[in-house]
């Protein structure tokens, strides 16, 4: 695969804006080992390999184990994630899906279980800017670093 463009390049205001609203995401207050797990599994159900990889790296220098970040995608059927873990990664599957569904009131009051309204706000916009950089990565085609 080549990549197609250089959207930094191309449109810098644009991108100066993206990146002030991930930085204002990762200053709101949710920890970041979560916000790190929001984007890897966001990123997974794009399929966005540049976006995986770095966020499965990130995640690992922050500490989190090679083997819950394997069993994101699994998340599920894993009994490695705690209860708000868990209520984030439905959250997250229910934004970046919204298409297929929505995001029904049984999971909003589900989520408030665990989440208060201003994290659920943050966390929503979390998986609203990882959803843009998944979205500019992959119709062009960024390229994660090679070994």
């Amino acid at each position: 695969m080549k990549s197609r463009l250089d959207y930094f390049a191309l449109e810098p205001k644009l991108m100066q804006a993206q990146l002030a609203l991930n930085k204002a995401v990762e200053d709101s207050g949710i920890e970041r080992k979560l916000l790190h797990l929001v984007k890897l599994r966001a990123s997974q159900i794009n399929g966005c390999s540049y976006c995986v990889d770095m966020h499965s790296r990130e995640a690992r220098e922050d500490g989190e184990t090679e083997r819950r970040l394997y069993l994101v995608a699994a998340w599920r059927e894993s009994p490695l994630f705690t209860d708000r873990e868990r209520a984030a990664f439905e959250w997250t599957e229910a934004v970046t899906l919204i298409s297929q569904g929505g995001v029904p009131d049984a999971l909003y009051e589900a989520t408030r279980k665990v989440f208060s309204e201003h994290e659920i706000v943050q966390l929503t916009m979390a998986v609203a800017a990882i959803n843009t950089w998944n979205r500019l990565s992959v119709s062009f085609h960024t390229l994660h670093p090679m070994p």
